[in-house]
């Protein structure tokens, strides 16, 4: 029994598990499958959880509906059930239980009159039929695409989902203008022998149904998190100071990424505090206008109608200090001055360090390590001494280079002269003769 990753028994998707219990990861949000949910009340029980009898079921991809376990199955996350459809039945895995499912219900709005029925635990054979459907998906996906074409019709088919015991096929598609399906329906018909149901998705939808990886490395939003897709326009990437490319700012469905309007808040609250972009400046030298401005920093960039390749970065309050000037009829500083005052504010910062990453670090490690060889040697208490020691050159270890100091005139005499002096002889101690007794005799 398969524990529904990915696409619910697709074997190109699924983790391999083939156990009743399913897969560890089935239950946790954003690993095992899309728009996965974490059960963040599973561990706690009260007597009003035990009354609730409905249940997530998720289906192929992204597609999840809510179902009642009207004959109090002991269900759990990953169990794979036969639930109600029309017509016939069809074959999913619980993807969520307990208290969270209302929750849940309540956030997608789902109708309190519309009731399907879980009927039971998918049988042996159910998952059988339900995964040899599953592998003839991609081939009519690619034949469904080539009768469309042969019918010259504008549209694409993105997906194809069978439902649990064969009864009905779904064509998920998009298209730009509206479709007539009245011959595509009768050649879908009478080629699949089966009953057709032609689904219309956008751009967006078929990106979070095929899924993918984004230019940032990780999943789509879409195919992850991310049900509730809301407009995104151009003003959001020049709010936020980016280059206008299409290819850069187009997510994989071909519209403006999402994640555009992630921080769009955040950059036009900060932006509330700038003056405006068209913003003249009129000082001593001459008129200035905006060239561009740095949210981030705080800054504006200046330049001088005249010498448009030079470019001043002010400090927004130093901007409104000029504009305030203006709007006194006064002429306001020229902008090299006030980028001089700025740089000396800038090292009066620099000199306390409060910034600075390295101010701890060693600046010369060779003088240190000097002084460290000249603390471990012995010293000499004879200042005489060590003012001679000190005088003397720095002198190589090896024994021919050796050369005596010459401190006077006669150890210069004593050098010249060549050494005649020649090794001593060992002293032998002399003992005095033994007398001669027979020459007395």
């Amino acid at each position: 029994m398969s524990c529904g990753c990915k696409t619910s028994g697709d074997s190109s998707h699924s983790c391999g598990t083939k156990s009743s219990n399913g897969c560890d990861s089935v239950d946790t949000c954003g690993n095992s499958y899309k728009l996965s949910v974490f059960d963040w009340l599973s561990d706690i029980r009260s007597p009003s959880m035990s009354n609730n009898d409905w249940v997530e079921v998720r289906f192929k991809n992204e597609r999840k509906c809510f179902f009642k376990n009207v004959n109090s199955l002991p269900l759990h996350i990953g169990s794979v059930v036969t639930v109600e459809s029309s017509p016939g039945h069809d074959v999913g895995v619980v993807s969520l239980t307990g208290e969270l499912v209302n929750i849940q219900m309540k956030k997608k709005h789902h109708p309190e009159n519309e009731i399907l029925k879980i009927y039971r635990l998918a049988t042996q054979r159910d998952i059988e039929i339900w995964q040899g459907l599953r592998e003839k998906e991609e081939e009519i996906k690619i034949k469904a695409r080539k009768i469309s074409y042969s019918l010259q019709l504008e549209m694409k088919i993105s997906d194809v989902e069978f439902q649990g015991d064969g009864a009905k096929l779904t064509f998920y598609y998009t298209a730009d203008n509206r479709v007539d399906f009245r011959v595509l329906i009768k050649e879908f018909a009478g080629t699949f022998r089966t009953k057709i149901d032609m689904k219309q998705i956008g751009y967006r939808q078929e990106a979070a149904k095929l899924g993918g990886i984004g230019s940032c490395g990780r999943e789509l939003c879409c195919s992850t998190w991310l049900t509730d897709f809301r407009s995104v326009n151009t003003n959001a990437a020049r709010y936020q100071q980016l280059s206008i490319n299409p290819q850069k700012l187009a997510g994989q469905c071909g519209k403006l990424k999402c994640c555009l309007n992630y921080e769009l808040d955040s950059y036009l609250d900060t932006l509330s505090h700038f003056p405006s972009s068209n913003t003249t400046l009129d000082t001593e030298n001459g008129k200035a206008f905006c060239i561009k401005i740095d949210v981030f920093k705080r800054k504006m960039w200046f330049a001088y109608s005249d010498k448009a390749m030079a470019w001043y970065d002010l400090h927004i309050d130093d901007v409104k200090e000029l504009m305030a000037m203006n709007k006194a009829g006064k002429k306001a500083t020229p902008l090299e001055e006030v980028r001089v005052m700025t740089e000396v504010k800038e090292k009066a910062v620099d000199i306390i360090q409060e910034n600075n990453m390295d101010r701890f670090e060693k600046k010369n490690p060779s003088k240190n390590r000097n002084n460290r060889n000249k603390n471990s040697k012995p010293q000499n208490n004879n200042p005489q001494n060590n003012s001679q020691q000190s005088a003397k050159p720095q002198q190589n270890n090896s024994p021919q280079n050796k050369v005596a100091p010459n401190n006077s005139a006669e150890n210069k005499e004593i050098s010249t002269e060549p050494n005649t002096n020649k090794p001593k002889k060992k002293f032998k101690k002399k003992y005095p003769p033994k007398p001669n007794n027979n020459a007395q005799s």
